[in-house]
């Protein structure tokens, strides 16, 4: 009987410590939304009606230049600009920014505010680091498996062809640093890496591209680090689930350059999607159609956080 009762007991106790678990759930997203969404007439406020559709709880934003704050205060969003601290916030020359409805936490200032910045965000008495970044659209083919080149020849185009290697190369450091720290604070990064995925290029896509598998370095090393890709993680086959955000009208170049990424192992992808329109085209969501202010698709991710 005494035995009956302490395993009785037991039951009791681990059942209480599961429903003890402490789940928060947020939603993040990522747009690169061009020009500071101006290239359209009345652009910005096409984006802010898009982004309250979509009604995010962070916003990786690329491509702020002067818009961002505006944008914020018409949504009811905290807003930091990712610039040395003092800069303008509607300054017009800085490219990347975050939007919380959560209050932020300290900055996370690098020395290449034009391509990666971050800042805490206190989620349920929990800090989380979001980062927003863009890397150089060089080098760049519509059509990579066209260009006659090797996968091997395709890795070397990559690393020596243009900029965004060498930008990559200067940042690496600093995100391998926070990267190794998610044990107790996760991160997230989302952004424009104007890269194709290594995801996307596998065996299994390998007739869509002339055969090849390409290992492409920018999304490559993020894996090497130990950040998932939160779309591709959620949305596994490429053929059915493409998760297209950049295709130009009348031309031949699809391709998923923007991207949410996360680390920790307190927060787990639950959903995730992705919204696209040609510039000044409709976006139909959520029974709605507006005016798409941007030539860049949007990723969402939802997360769920585990205290």
């Amino acid at each position: 009987m005494m035995r009956i009762i302490t395993l009785f007991t037991i039951l009791i106790v681990l059942l209480g410590c599961k429903k003890n678990v402490h789940q928060v759930r947020f939603k993040v997203m990522a747009w690169n939304i061009l020009h500071g969404a101006n290239d359209i007439p009345n652009g910005i406020a096409h984006a802010i009606d898009i982004i309250e559709a979509i009604n995010p709880d962070v916003i990786l934003m690329v491509e702020t230049y002067g818009s961002g704050k505006k944008i914020a205060d018409a949504l009811g969003y905290n807003f930091h600009l990712i610039a040395p601290e003092g800069t303008a916030l509607n300054d017009k020359h800085v490219n990347l920014s975050i939007m919380s409805k959560f209050p932020f936490g300290r900055r996370i200032d690098t020395d290449f505010p034009f391509y990666l910045g971050g800042r805490e965000v206190v989620i349920d008495h929990q800090t989380i680091r979001f980062f927003s970044n863009w890397f150089h659209y060089l080098p760049w083919n519509d059509t990579p498996e066209t260009m006659g080149k090797t996968t091997e020849e395709l890795l070397v185009w990559e690393r020596t062809s243009g900029t965004r290697y060498e930008m990559i190369q200067k940042v690496l450091p600093e995100l391998e640093a926070y990267a190794a720290e998610t044990d107790s604070i996760p991160m997230v990064l989302g952004g424009d890496m104007n890269s194709p995925s290594h995801l996307d290029w596998s065996e299994n896509t390998a007739s869509v591209h002339n055969n090849l598998v390409v290992p492409w370095y920018a999304t490559k090393i993020l894996e090497d680090i130990g950040l998932t890709d939160s779309y591709r993680l959620l949305h596994p086959n490429p053929t059915t689930h493409p998760g297209i955000t950049w295709d130009t009208k009348g031309k031949r170049d699809e391709h998923r350059i923007d991207y949410i990424y996360f680390k920790g192992p307190k927060i787990k992808a639950l959903k995730s999607e992705s919204y696209k329109a040609f510039l000044g085209d409709t976006l139909s969501i959520k029974n709605q159609g507006i005016p798409f202010p941007s030539d860049h698709g949007i990723v969402v991710t939802s997360f769920e956080l585990t205290k």
